[in-house]
């Protein structure tokens, strides 16, 4: 789409954004007074007066259609972004809109699964059980008589994503020519976010994927949480059948005392899943607010609950995992030294920071927090100002990351509603604590071991060849070398420690891959053997490395 073409979407939203008077957040550019003057020439929207920024931005955003009310919803997750009031009225979006005709769905039914609804569908309702932005939901039933549900893309809804989504790329571009805290802001990378997700969203079978995954992960635990079984014969691209439930919104308070439910039991619940599905598991639900959260009251001392709607998931890459569960369980222990060693240490922050200055601010957001009684505290209000305050110190987010701190809010605001008593950090430890024993501990390490033996096997006859290449290559001055300057001062006291480390640990790295041959290849020699030679390998090493830090090669 060129510019010219866009110039009437674009006049469209500009009137829009003007008469709900957001120009004030161009407050502090030279766009600002234009702007103004263009406002006062139009007449306010209705009921625009006297409603604060965040509430009038959360209607224009409705007014202008449902990909700006998506928009609005991926940037509400920006909390590291956005002041706080922005980001708690875009939370409120809901994406209802009008329906389109279920003649429409059933032609896009029929085009993606190849069959007419007669043979596909014993029933299938044209009348809508749900509408949103991006899709509708009908109840149908299989030929076998099981209940389900078909989600249908709305028809055409690619190209007004794409054609919405390169505006609000122009928008982007504008704000991060003329926005002076563009850099802090980075309007283009949030465009992007938003672009993938709404990519992600226009793949059922992507979603299909995910709700299979996640049912799979508590396929042990049902009656903690349920996923609805996937049909894949009934799916495609465009189109997802999924098993049909039935249940409460989580939010919906009333109902579930009218049932019985022990909601103090169900928060705990609820706050337990969410941390087994990021550091257990990790995939979680991204998009965990209660229209996608249901409670199956069928047990009311013990109810389940049930996901909805898998079109938005979140992994972390291990490293980031790892490093995210110590910052929980430091915070815990208010070690905010550690918390900050962990922040460079996972690449968030730069080198060059100051591990005293981080741990100073790092203190000055926590403290005020833990005079509060543990259940008044929030791990996600400590995570936000955490990360705020992080920015400063040119701090670095994954989008993975923002995804977890989203969830994370709500999740808690949740389980508050439920219980407003829960206690978040009693529930969490223990789990997080488990989690990293059974993760990165002595029989983790020793799993790891033995899944990467077959492949030291096949890689073990090469480490002669490779060491004498090596050796060769060092002595003749052929290899590659990079070293520091403070690194080249110590070369000379370093030389012994270095011949010593070799020796050492090329011998007790040769025991420890041998017990761990033995031990994958031969169990029927029992542990005893592996053991002792594990115990020596380990010995050979601590034998090499040297007594005195000071000695010890940077």
């Amino acid at each position: 789409m060129s510019t010219l073409s866009s110039t009437p979407r674009l006049l469209h939203v500009l009137v829009i954004a003007l008469r709900w008077r957001l120009h004030e957040f161009a407050q502090g550019t030279r766009l600002y007074r234009p702007l103004a003057l263009l406002a006062a020439l139009l007449p306010r929207a209705r009921g625009a007066r006297g409603l604060a920024r965040g509430e009038r931005l959360r209607l224009a955003l409705t007014e202008l259609g449902p990909i700006f009310v998506k928009f609005g919803q991926v940037l509400s997750t920006r909390r590291d972004l956005l002041p706080a009031d922005l980001a708690d009225a875009l939370a409120k979006l809901r994406d209802q809109v009008e329906p389109f005709p279920g003649a429409q769905a059933r032609v896009t039914i029929e085009e993606q699964l190849g069959k007419p609804i007669a043979q596909l569908y014993a029933e299938f309702d044209e009348t809508p059980l749900a509408s949103a932005s991006i899709a509708q939901v009908h109840a149908a039933r299989l030929p076998d008589g099981r209940a389900v549900v078909v989600k249908v893309l709305r028809p055409g809804i690619a190209a007004r994503i794409a054609r919405d989504t390169r505006l609000l790329r122009a928008l982007g571009n504008l704000a991060q020519r003329w926005h002076p805290r563009a850099d802090k802001i980075r309007p283009l990378e949030v465009v992007e976010e938003i672009e993938k997700t709404l990519e992600h969203e226009l793949d059922l079978q992507r979603e299909g994927a995910n709700a299979s995954l996640l049912r799979r992960n508590f396929a042990h635990a049902p009656h903690d949480l349920y996923v609805p079984e996937v049909f894949w014969d009934w799916s495609a691209e465009r189109v997802l059948t999924l098993q049909r439930v039935h249940g409460i919104p989580a939010d919906d308070i009333a109902a579930l005392d009218a049932l019985g439910v022990d909601r103090k039991a169900l928060a705990r619940k609820g706050v337990r899943l969410f941390y087994e599905q990021v550091f257990r598991d990790n995939f979680f639900h991204a998009d965990a607010h209660p229209g996608n959260i249901w409670v199956d009251p069928g047990e009311p001392a013990d109810a389940s609950f049930i996901a909805l709607d898998f079109g938005i998931m979140g992994s972390l890459p291990e490293a980031d995992q790892y490093l995210l569960a110590e910052n929980f369980m430091a915070l815990f222990q208010r070690d905010y030294r550690r918390i900050a060693e962990l922040h460079v240490a996972a690449g968030w922050m730069p080198a060059s920071v100051r591990i005293d200055e981080l741990e100073a601010a790092t203190r000055a957001v926590c403290e005020p927090y833990f005079t509060r009684p543990m259940s008044e505290i929030s791990i996600a209000e400590v995570t936000v100002k955490l990360f705020q305050t992080a920015r400063e110190y040119e701090l670095t987010l994954q989008p993975q990351l923002i995804l977890l701190q989203k969830t994370l809010l709500n999740i808690e605001g949740l389980g508050r509603q439920l219980d407003p008593e829960i206690d978040i950090w009693a529930v969490a430890e223990p789990i997080l604590r488990n989690v990293l024993r059974q993760r990165y501990g002595p029989r983790a390490w020793l799993r790891e071991i033995k899944r990467r033996a077959p492949e030291w096997m096949r890689q073990a006859p090469r480490l002669p060849e490779l060491l004498i290449q090596t050796l060769e290559q060092a002595a003749s001055g052929r290899g590659e070398l990079t070293i520091r300057a403070r690194e080249l001062e110590a070369l000379a006291a370093n030389a012994r420690v270095t011949q010593r480390l070799l020796a050492g640990g090329l011998f007790g790295s040769t025991l420890l891959v041998l017990a761990a041959l033995l031990w994958t290849l031969k169990p029927q020699l029992g542990i005893a053997a592996p053991v002792v030679l594990a115990v020596l390998g380990v010995l050979a090493w601590w034998r090499a490395w040297p007594r005195r830090t000071s000695s010890t090669p940077h």
